[in-house]
C-alpha cells in the first residue's frame, strides 16, 4: 500500500480500500459468458465471433481458443469453476447463418435465424470520425431493450435471456463516468426481426455557442485569420457540417454528476450522442428449447403441432432416455465383470507362480539327497565298511562370503601394491634392451636393423594410414605415390 512521508495513505489507496470488497462482489455476480463458433463457419464469421466478444467485455473470454475436437460438454464442464452463465453460439449451413443464446448449464436456449450482420470494420468505415478507444471497453454496456412489452411466453424469454447477458445496474451506485456504450435491441412487430446494435456514448456541455463549445473541447484553434475572438465565436467556430450536428430535447438531460470531459458539471443541461461502433445484427427468432440445445420445443416459429403430436414426441424422446440409461448400465455392468475376470487371472497366475517355484526348490532338494546315497551305497559294495560321516561330503551350494565393506578395506603398503611400470603408471617407457621390439615391418620374422638400414631385401617404400608413403632409411631414388614426402 502506498503511503506519504508522514506514514499515511494517501486518497486514491483509501477509495481503493473502499471499493475492493463492492467490486469483488461485483465480478462475483455478474454474468459471464462463452462466444463460440461451432463447425466450419468461415472467416467473416470468424470475424463476427471476435467483434461479439468485443462487445460482451469485460465480462467474456476475450481470447478463448476452441479446437475441432471440442464438444458442448466441455463447455459446460469448464463453466461452473469460471462462474460462465451464458453461451452464444454461431453456426453457418447452407442456407445461412445461425445464432444461439443459452444459459448454463441446463438452458433454456434461444436460436435465431442472422437474416444479415456488418462487421464493426463495415460500421467504422462509414464514419467520418470513428470514435472508438481502448478505456470504452473496460467496463459493461448499458442495454436498452425496445418493444419487448408484448404479450406471448417467447417476448418474455427473450427480454429476460437478453437482460441476463449484461450485469444489472444499481442507480445509487453507479458512475456516470463507467458507462461508456450501449447496447440496443429492437424488436419490429411487422417483420418478427430483432435489430441489434452498438454505440459509443459522448456527452456534450449544453447551452453555449458552437465556437465556445469548440473552444472548451478541443485545444485553442488558429485565429490568425480572425482580428478579434469575438469574431470566431460569432462565426459560428468555423464547424463542419459533421461537427455542426443540431441537439434538441430528444437527447438533453441533466447531469447528476460531473462527466468527464470539458464543461461537462453536475446540475447542467448537456447532451448525449450515439455514434455506432458495430458489429450490427439483423435476427429473427426460431424456436426456444427447454434445455441445453435439446429438450421440450417451448416455441417455434414455422411449425405448429396438436397436443396429441407433442404427447406423442415426449413418448418418444422417453423411450430414448430409457433406452439410453439402459445401455449405459449394461456397459457398468460389463466394465466390472471385465475388471474381475481380470483380477482373478492375475491372483491365479501368480498362485502358480509361486507353486512352481516350491516344486523347483523339493526337486533340487531331492536329487542333493539321492546323490548322496548313490555314493554310500557305492563305497560299501567297493570297501565293505560304512564311510565316514566327514568323507561324504554334501553338495549343496556353498554360500558366498560377505563383500567386504569399503570402510573396513586397508590400504597396501606401498611395497606388496603393483610396480611402477605399464601397470602403475600409463607413460611409463621401458628402457632400451628391456624386451624392446627391434623396427622393422609388422609381420615380418627375422628382421634385422642392419638390412632395414642398408635396404637389402626390403621394399624402399612403406605404405601407411590413409596411402601415405613413409621414406625407408637407406633407400634411394624418389617415391612415387598418393602423399609421397
Amino acid at each position: 500500500m502506498a503511503r506519504t512521508k508522514s506514514g499515511k495513505r494517501g486518497r486514491a489507496a483509501k477509495k481503493a480500500r473502499q471499493n475492493a470488497h463492492y467490486e469483488r462482489e461485483e465480478l462475483k455476480k455478474a454474468p459471464h459468458t462463452f462466444v463460440i463458433a461451432r463447425g466450419k463457419v468461415g472467416n467473416n464469421v470468424g470475424q463476427l465471433v471476435k467483434d461479439m466478444r468485443r462487445v460482451m467485455e469485460p465480462f467474456t473470454a476475450s481470447n478463448l481458443k476452441v479446437r475441432k475436437k471440442n464438444v458442448l460438454k466441455d463447455f459446460v464442464a469448464v463453466a461452473g469453476p469460471l462462474g460462465v452463465t451464458h453461451l452464444v453460439i454461431f453456426t453457418k449451413t447452407e442456407k445461412g447463418v445461425n445464432m444461439k443464446f443459452a444459459r448454463l448449464p441446463r438452458g433454456p436456449t434461444l436460436s435465431f435465424k442472422v437474416d444479415n450482420y456488418s462487421l464493426c470494420k463495415d460500421v467504422l468505415s462509414t464514419l467520418k470520425r470513428q470514435q472508438t478507444y481502448a478505456s470504452q471497453f473496460q467496463h459493461s454496456p448499458l442495454l436498452v431493450l425496445n418493444s419487448f412489452a408484448r404479450e406471448g411466453m417467447h417476448f418474455k424469454l427473450m427480454s429476460t435471456m437478453f437482460q441476463n447477458l449484461f450485469p444489472s445496474i444499481n442507480v445509487h451506485k453507479v458512475k456516470l463516468n463507467t458507462i461508456k456504450r450501449c447496447v440496443l435491441f429492437t424488436y419490429d412487430p411487422d417483420t418478427n426481426m430483432v435489430d441489434f446494435r452498438h454505440y459509443n456514448i459522448k456527452v456534450v456541455p449544453m447551452g453555449m455557442s458552437r465556437g465556445v463549445k469548440k473552444l472548451l473541447q478541443s485545444k485553442v484553434p488558429n485565429l490568425k485569420k480572425y482580428e478579434d475572438v469575438s469574431e470566431y465565436i460569432l462565426g459560428g467556430g468555423n464547424l463542419s457540417e459533421s461537427e455542426a450536428e443540431p441537439d434538441g430535447d430528444q437527447n438533453e438531460v441533466e447531469l447528476p454528476q460531473q462527466v468527464a470531459g470539458r464543461g461537462n458539471q453536475a446540475a447542467q443541461k448537456s447532451a448525449i450522442r450515439l455514434t455506432e461502433i458495430g458489429p450490427r445484427l439483423r435476427l429473427q427468432l426460431v424456436k426456444i428449447e427447454e434445455g441445453l440445445c435439446e429438450g421440450d420445443i417451448i416455441f417455434h416459429q414455422f411449425v405448429t403441432k396438436s397436443a396429441k403430436e407433442i404427447e406423442a414426441m415426449k413418448e418418444r424422446r422417453e423411450e430414448k432416455k430409457m433406452i439410453k440409461a439402459q445401455r449405459k448400465a449394461e456397459q457398468e455392468t460389463n466394465i466390472k465383470k471385465k475388471e474381475q475376470l481380470k483380477e482373478e487371472n492375475k491372483q491365479r497366475s501368480l498362485a502358480g507362480i509361486k507353486r512352481k517355484q516350491a516344486d523347483s526348490t523339493e526337486a533340487n532338494a531331492g536329487d542333493a539327497e539321492d546323490s548322496s546315497d548313490d555314493d554310500t551305497q557305492y563305497y560299501r559294495q567297493e570297501v565293505g565298511e560304512e564311510p565316514d560321516a566327514d568323507l561324504m561330503l554334501s553338495r549343496t551350494p556353498k554360500r558366498k562370503t560377505p563383500k567386504q565393506d569399503s570402510t573396513e578395506r586397508t590400504k597396501r603398503p606401498r611395497s606388496q601394491s603393483h610396480p611402477h611400470g605399464a601397470q602403475g603408471n600409463r607413460n611409463f617407457k621401458k628402457q632400451k634392451g628391456e624386451g624392446q621390439r627391434k623396427p622393422g615391418f609388422k609381420g615380418q620374422k627375422g628382421f634385422k636393423r642392419k638390412q632395414f638400414d642398408e635396404g637389402k631385401g626390403v621394399p624402399a617404400q612403406k605404405f601407411g594410414a590413409k596411402g601415405k608413403v613413409y621414406r625407408v632409411k637407406g633407400a634411394k631414388g624418389s617415391l612415387k605415390g598418393k602423399g609421397a614426402r
